[in-house]
């Protein structure tokens, strides 16, 4: 059993919800399934993937203009966040110790954490991408709690139809199931995100330590996102 994610981003409508869920109705398949939806489409009735949020504030109420707390994703039904994800940290100033806030937040309210974690193309030129993905993990996962899901996305191929290499993406999961096993997180679910599309999906799911994927663009569409899903058992 594999875990299979789509992030939706700022993309799709309640229609293209429906048309997905129908979709995945008529497949057969023992894999969790989760869609990453944006706020205004989460509904905890929506069946049968599992419906999660993209983000959450530090912050469970106040003048927060924007921002959506945990308690309200609750309310909605989320049981899934996305939090640390690339365009976060990249966009919204997102650092590991917030990261680790947000998915305490989620955990608090029963939610279970997509946490992200990975490297930019400097940081890799520069020979850092060990040491950024550990400190990303033993920074932004949270020591106690719930059940949680750990994300490795290499930023710098993230919407550049780049994938790493078969040995990259096995030594970057191996660290992280290392480092999760010491931190007394061992058996937590890690899942690889960066251009995953159905052609490549089943030979990346293969590769040890990686438990499942997350999927961006190709989670939009029934045809791009099933075979996918369908892609191992």
């Amino acid at each position: 059993m594999k875990i299979i994610a789509g992030n939706w981003k700022m993309n799709g409508s309640k229609a293209t919800l429906h048309e997905m869920q129908q979709r995945l109705s008529e497949i057969n398949t023992e894999n969790r399934v989760i869609l990453c939806v944006p706020f205004t489409m989460i509904d905890g009735d929506s069946a049968p993937a599992a419906i999660g949020a993209q983000d959450v504030s530090v912050h469970d109420h106040g003048a927060f203009t924007g921002e959506i707390s945990v308690s309200m994703l609750k309310e909605a039904g989320a049981k899934y966040v996305i939090v640390g994800h690339s365009e976060c940290r990249m966009y919204h100033g997102d650092t590991n110790e917030i990261v680790n806030q947000k998915a305490k937040m989620a955990l608090d309210a029963g939610i279970t954490p997509i946490i992200c974690v990975g490297e930019t193309m400097e940081e890799r030129d520069a020979g850092k991408t060990l040491e950024i993905i550990e400190s990303g993990v033993r920074e932004s996962v949270p020591s106690d709690g719930g059940d949680v899901i750990v994300a490795y996305e290499p930023r710098w191929a993230i919407g550049a139809g780049i994938t790493p290499t078969d040995d990259d993406i096995a030594d970057a999961h191996k660290l992280i199931a290392g480092i999760l096993e010491k931190m007394g997180r061992g058996g937590t679910p890690i899942l690889y995100g960066a251009s995953v599309k159905g052609a490549n999906a089943a030979q990346i799911m293969s590769i040890p330590y990686v438990d499942g994927v997350l999927v961006g663009g190709a989670s939009l569409k029934p045809d791009d996102f099933i075979p996918i899903i369908m892609a191992t058992k």
